[in-house]
């Protein structure tokens, strides 16, 4: 499987190293007004600052200027760019030129219908998250992963981010059956909002490198 790991929604500086030194390949922080999880950019800087080289550093975005994105990764020195909004392709496009970093866009999933709009992104990579029509991502909320797996597998393996009510519990289901590039988790190894259990963390990745052993 070799099923890389995101952790996101991080607010502290400590969870980042955990994290990081437990494995993570992509380690994200919120900028979307609307999320209890959303820091400054000064804190951001604090938050990534033990990332070590050539761990992603990914800041989520929800419809947010073009402006407000290229500030956000020069300052913070983000790689990645997750935008979980409404954003449209050519929208991606613009960030991805005025970046340069890495562009994962989310799209929600209620049913097989939603996943027709995967085609429309020519980004990076695409999140596949639970379709929440009050929250948009950390609900903590699994979907109908068999969606995900049915989708061509080399887009699985090359592009695909899989999030939704991830956990130490069923991450390794979700690894063996979608088979994704990496997998998304939040919610599902915090103790409080926005701060990590670093034994919930500790038991994601142990229960991930067991299966895929």
């Amino acid at each position: 499987m070799a099923a890389r790991v995101k952790i996101c929604g991080l607010t502290r500086p400590e969870d980042t190293a955990l994290a990081a030194e437990l494995g993570a390949w992509a380690l994200g922080v919120i900028f979307a007004d609307e999320s209890p999880m959303r820091l400054s950019l000064e804190r951001v800087v604090e938050v990534l600052a033990a990332v070590p080289e050539g761990v992603e550093r990914v800041g989520v975005f929800v419809n947010a200027d073009l402006r407000e994105i290229a500030e956000a990764v020069e300052v913070c020195a983000l790689t990645a760019v997750q935008l979980h909004g409404e954003e449209t392709p050519g929208e991606c496009l613009e960030v991805q030129k005025r970046t340069g970093a890495l562009v994962i866009k989310a799209v929600p999933v209620a049913d097989s219908q939603s996943l027709e709009r995967v085609v429309q992104f020519d980004t990076d990579y695409i999140l596949l998250d639970t379709y929440q029509p009050e929250r948009r991502g950390g609900t903590g909320e699994v979907f109908d992963w068999s969606l995900a797996a049915a989708l061509p597998e080399g887009f699985r393996s090359g592009r695909l981010l899989l999030s939704g009510g991830l956990t130490p519990e069923n991450i390794a289901g979700a690894a063996r059956l979608v088979r994704p590039f990496a997998l998304d988790v939040s919610s599902g190894v915090e103790a409080t909002p926005g701060a990590k259990d670093a034994e919930r963390l500790r038991r994601l990745f142990e229960n991930l490198m067991k299966a895929e052993a």
